[in-house]
């Protein structure tokens, strides 16, 4: 038994979850709506507020969905109560990030400043011009938005300078030495 999927998954007040005879798992709560498509060899139990997931079979493509429609069903739960976020942090010198409206514009070393727009349901902050916090209800979207601005300047071993995530370790290299 996958040990993530025979975890059951606590609903919230805040939150109504439907699933329809098509397998379409809809949750509503205060910060939006998302939903996700139930692989087809995966049964759901939706008592009171309470939702668990079982299997058909034991071939190894359903075991292996089998945690994976729970782990996907839990985010969606929980973005639509809390949300995500990721914290992105900007290293060098004159590298720096700020909004205008709702569009991100980034300073890093480009001939060009560089615009960001964010896609429906991403927002971006900037508390600080070298912190950029990305948040949404949609974690895979909050992670792939984030990859995206990481990917414009990653940072390098020497010095240390470009985007990294909060609490990323980069691990550094020796420069030359004189001969």
């Amino acid at each position: 038994m996958s040990r993530i999927g025979k975890n059951p998954i606590e609903i919230p007040d805040k939150v109504q979850v439907t699933i329809s005879d098509e397998g379409l798992l809809t949750a509503k709560g205060p910060k939006g709506e998302l939903t996700y498509q139930l692989p087809e060899a995966i049964n759901y139990n939706l008592e009171g507020n309470t939702l668990t997931f079982g299997r058909d079979n034991e071939d190894r493509k359903v075991r292996a969905q089998h945690g994976l429609a729970r782990a996907l069903s839990a985010n969606l739960i929980e973005g639509v109560v809390n949300g995500f976020a990721k914290t992105l942090l900007i290293e060098g010198v004159g590298y720096k990030a700020e909004m205008r409206g709702n569009r991100l514009f980034l300073s890093l070393g480009f001939s060009h400043p560089v615009l960001i727009i964010p896609p429906d349901g991403i927002e971006f902050e900037t508390p600080k011009p070298t912190i950029i916090i990305i948040k949404g209800i949609d974690k895979q979207l909050v992670g792939q938005v984030a990859a995206t601005v990481r990917k414009l300047r990653k940072p390098e071993p020497y010095k240390g300078k470009g985007i990294r995530y909060e609490g990323e370790y980069i691990r550094r290299k020796a420069g030359k030495t004189a001969a």
